[in-house]
This record gives C-alpha cells, sequence and structure tokens, in this order.
C-alpha cells in the first residue's frame, strides 16, 4: 500500500512536469523558450500532453491485463484528470491567448474550422468525464458510469483527428498518434472477441 502510495506520488509529479517546463518556457526561466511563436507553440504542447496522457489513461486496461499487475487501474482516474486538465489547458489558451476572448471569433473559427470542431467537441465531451470521476459519482451513476465513460474511446479517436487536420504539411507525428491508438482500440476489440 505504502508502496503504491509512492508510485501515485511519481505518476503525479511525472504529469506536473511538462506544465513546470512550459510555465518556466512561458516566461523565459531556466534557459527555456517557446520560440519565435510562443501562444501557438504553448497552445500545441498543450494540446500534445493532454493527448499523449489520454492514450497513457486507455494503455493502463492493456497493460494491466499483459502484467496482471492491478494497481496499474489506481493510476487511470489520475492520468484521465491530467488529460483533462491540459485539453482544457489547451482550450484555455486559444481562447484567451490568442483570440483575445473574442466569443465572435471563436464561434466563427468552430463553425468554420473543421480541426477546431473536433477539438470543442472532443472538450465538451471530456467535461462530464471529468465531473463523474469521483467515486460518489460511481455509485450515483451505477452501470450508467460505465457506459458514460466509454465516451473515452470517441474523445480519443476525435483527439487524434483533430491533431491530424490542424496539421499542415508533415503528418508522421499525428499518425504515430493514430497508429498508437489502433493498437490500443484494436486490442479492446480482440479481446472482446476472444470472450
Amino acid at each position: 500500500m505504502k508502496k503504491l502510495g509512492l508510485i501515485k506520488v511519481a505518476v503525479f509529479t511525472a504529469c506536473l512536469l511538462p506544465f513546470a517546463q512550459l510555465l518556466l518556457a512561458a516566461f523565459g526561466l531556466a534557459g527555456q523558450s517557446l520560440g519565435a511563436n510562443p501562444i501557438e507553440e504553448l497552445i500545441h504542447q498543450l494540446g500534445l500532453w493532454g493527448l499523449r496522457l489520454l492514450l497513457l489513461t486507455l494503455a493502463i486496461t492493456p497493460l494491466r491485463r499483459i502484467t496482471g499487475k492491478v494497481w496499474l487501474l489506481k493510476l487511470r482516474r489520475m492520468l484521465g484528470l491530467f488529460s483533462f486538465f491540459y485539453v482544457l489547458l489547451h482550450f484555455l489558451s486559444y481562447a484567451i491567448l490568442d483570440q483575445g476572448l473574442n466569443f465572435a471569433a471563436i464561434g466563427e473559427d468552430i463553425l468554420e474550422r473543421p480541426y477546431i470542431t473536433l477539438g470543442i467537441t472532443a472538450l465538451m465531451m471530456l467535461i462530464p468525464l471529468a465531473v463523474t470521476s469521483t467515486n460518489g459519482w460511481m455509485r450515483r451513476l451505477g452501470r450508467r458510469w460505465k457506459k458514460l465513460h466509454q465516451l473515452v474511446y470517441v474523445i480519443a479517436i476525435l483527439g487524434v483527428w483533430h491533431f491530424f487536420w490542424q496539421v499542415k504539411l508533415d503528418t508522421r507525428e499525428p499518425l504515430v498518434y493514430a497508429g498508437i491508438l489502433i493498437v490500443l482500440l484494436g486490442y479492446r476489440i480482440w479481446l472482446k472477441r476472444k470472450r
């Protein structure tokens, strides 16, 4: 039990490290920098970390089945909430720093840019998952909780798709994420058919 507590602290710290690094870079501290286009880079990095942690959350179940380490499931909620944290910051950086909270321009972007439409849809779907991630909500919703949280598969697909459409030229990186997602979802489909 004590060992699990230490693992949780280590994972929590690891999940905060990208945020700390981006904070230092935003203020030009400790030799960190966001480059020539800091706002765009900040938005991009926050979105990437949100997607990475979302895929890592989805990787917990296969890892638990392959390794037999049941305690891995205790990390899933934390990883999912950190994913939401980064995705929310990704959107807020876009809305505040890039658009200056110009709601008309944000609304226009959502309607006219398909990759932003996908991104905002994924965020809207993530909100109820984050809100209902507590034990209290699990008890209140019962079987419906599991059905609601299966939205994570749709959210992951939308997240990868959002990234792919957002990239202008070099699509190699989003394709890597798409490949990882295909493996994670494919494993679940294979497991279901096996049963």
